[in-house]
Formats: structure tokens, sequence, C-alpha cells
């Protein structure tokens, strides 16, 4: 696939969030995050079936009701009942799923291939005069053999839905395989197809990229990768893997709300966002080694993949510490006006780091030291 061609963001925060295991969003939150997501400027947002709790229902009315520009989905059972309640109650697109791996097959609902294709059709064929769009997703895809798969999506191609979902429900795929298997859906259907993969053996970002690659049009992607268990893909990481390939792939979004949209979050479900998160952290654009921040204060390209002023962060060079080099220590005078040959910016920074050696030092330090060859 050609990866400058469009492809959308189905941010789930609203619903794979809502299963993190400290996320208890209340309606105002709920609002609060649906009107950020839209000014991020994602495609979709996910929210919670309505069939979970009457409060579900109304606020999935009320996002519906916002006039976003993201289109409203919501996520169902492959049920007449949770169908009705998603037209109901205003959502523009349902995401249905049935398990279809034999193990969830048998603790889940115990039917066969055949019956879940028939009551899948019957749901479809209620939904399709309601213009919403439909996709459906089979629910662990990834132990769900090739055959089965096939014999699904050919039957829901054929409803001319809008798409099907390939979900990693346990985070046990690889790159390598989302890439056969979505090569191998890609080739049978001519809808979109959709991918949704856990992070639980740490494969959820190269995963998404792989199922992108593949043929994949839509990508699932929460803020801070929340969800059930350890998660799916972060959008702040999946941004940060497209990024890192060609900036132009996310210039349709607003990359300075991704600040916003991580602390909110983190607030929300009460965690700390993690020091090395993509792009938010708060040594993501932090330099220490000498040799690295000679090179980046010549050129920061050279070790620094992404440009963090486009996500509106800055960088920080570390200069308070036994690795320093000089090249920092004269940047840091030229910053308080003062000018050091060579040779004072290598016996300052000799000085530094034996001080260094004798206990921990911040910038203040650093200046003290500096200030010293203006006496």
């Amino acid at each position: 696939m050609d990866l400058s061609e469009r492809f959308c963001l189905v941010e789930t925060t609203l619903r794979e969030g809502e299963q993190f295991a400290t996320a208890h969003f209340t309606s105002e939150q709920r609002l609060t995050i649906a009107r950020a997501l839209d000014a991020f400027g994602v495609e979709y947002i996910e929210l919670t079936s309505p069939a979970a709790s009457p409060q579900s229902a109304r606020d999935l009315a009320a996002i519906a009701s916002l006039g976003l520009r993201a289109r409203i989905l919501t996520h169902i059972r492959c049920h007449m009942d949770d169908a009705r309640l998603a037209v109901e109650h205003g959502a523009q697109g349902v995401n249905m799923l049935f398990a279809t791996s034999e193990q969830l097959r048998h603790v889940s609902h115990g039917r066969s291939i055949e019956q879940l294709i028939e009551q899948a059709q019957t749901v479809i064929r209620y939904l399709k005069p309601h213009q919403v769009e439909i996709r459906f997703s089979c629910e662990d895809s990834f132990r769900t053999s090739t055959a089965d798969l096939l014999r699904v999506y050919g039957a829901m191609n054929e409803l001319q839905i809008e798409r099907v979902g390939l979900a990693d429900t346990v985070g046990i795929a690889t790159p390598r395989q989302v890439y056969d298997v979505v090569s191998t859906v890609r080739a049978a259907v001519d809808c979109d197809i959709e991918f949704h993969g856990h992070n639980d053996s740490g494969c959820a970002i190269a995963n998404a990229f792989c199922a992108l690659e593949a043929g994949a049009t839509h990508i699932d992607v929460s803020v801070l990768g929340i969800g059930e268990r350890n998660g799916i893909t972060p959008l702040g990481g999946f941004i940060a893997r497209l990024a890192s390939l060609d900036k132009r792939l996310v210039q349709r979004y607003n990359l300075t709300l991704l600040a916003h949209l991580d602390q909110m979050i983190a607030d929300f479900v009460g965690v700390e966002i993690p020091f090395n998160n993509y792009i938010t952290g708060a040594t993501a654009f932090s330099h220490k080694a000498g040799m690295h921040t000679k090179a980046v204060i010549a050129d920061p390209r050279s070790y620094e993949v992404l440009d963090p002023a486009i996500f509106g962060r800055t960088r920080t060079v570390a200069i308070a510490h036994r690795l320093t080099g000089w090249h920092a220590i004269a940047e840091r005078a030229r910053d308080l006006g003062i000018m050091l040959s060579e040779s004072q910016a290598r016996a300052a920074a000799a000085r530094l780091k034996a001080l260094a050696d004798e206990r921990s030092l911040d910038l203040n330090d650093v200046d003290e030291l500096l200030y010293e060859y203006t006496e």
C-alpha cells in the first residue's frame, strides 16, 4: 500500500479506553474527551455500546448530537437489540463483532461459523436501511483459521458493508503475521479493512503499521494506549511511527494537542504519563551524552528522527553531569552571554566532570562555574 493514500484513525478511548483498569469516565468527561479528539482531527470516535448501561446510551446520544466532524461509532455485539439501540441513539456507524476463534467460540457463544454468519446477516440487513456505516469484526482474528476468516469476510463483503475488522484481541500476533493475514484478506474483499491490536506482547504499534502497509484502511488507537489489560495501539505512538517515516502522513492532525490529550486522560484515569512515552514523555526529546549533544547542537536531525516543534514540544540538552562535553558547555555559556574559547570550554567541562563525580549537580551549578569566566 502507498502510505500516502488516505487512512483513518478510529479513536476508541471512549470504548476500549473505558475498559482500562482505572477508567470510569463521567458524562462530562466523555463530552470533553470527544471534543478534544475532534479538535485533534481523528476521523472516527468509537463509544461504548448503548446496551452497556442507561448512561452509556444517553452519552452516545449526547455526543452524536454535538455536530462533530468525526463520525461517531458505537461498538456492539452482533445482536438485534444492540443494533436497535445504536440506531435509536444516533450512532453514525456500528462496529459489531463476533468471536470466531475456537477458543472464544467455545466459551463465548457456542455457535458454528455458519450460525454466526447467519446472525450477522440478519443484523446487517436490519442496519442497512438506517444509513449507518457497518463494520463486522472477527474477534480474536489471529487465533482464527484463515479459512474461517475468509468464509466470514466473504459473506460480509457480499452484503456490501463498509469494512471488515481484524482484531488481535489477545495481543498474540507478530508483525509478519499481521502483514500476511491482512494481505490475504485484502485480496479477498473490496471493502475497507480495520485493524485493532492489543499490546500484551509489546507489538501493538508495529502490528498496526504492518496492517497499514498490507492494505488496512482504518487503525484503532486510544490515548496513551489505554484499554483492556495492557491496552492497544497508542494514538501518540502510532503518530510517532508515521511521522518518523514522513511527517506529511500526519499533517492533517493538530499535533500540538497530543500533550494535552495525554495529560487529560492520564489525569482522568489516575496514572502518570510514562517518562519514555512517545512524543509527550518527559525525556522524549532529552539529550545527555557528550557525543550526542555536540551533534544535536550542530544539527538536531542527527539524533532526532522527530522534530519536537511540530508537536509543540522543545528539546532539552542536559549538561549538569559527568557525561557532558565541551561543546554543550560552550553552548550554555553563549546562552548566558559568555563567550568561551575552545580551551576555556574544555577546561570548564573538565571541572564540571570532576564536580559531578563528587555530587549531584543542577543547572545553577553549571552557571555558577561559567560565570567565573566573566570575572
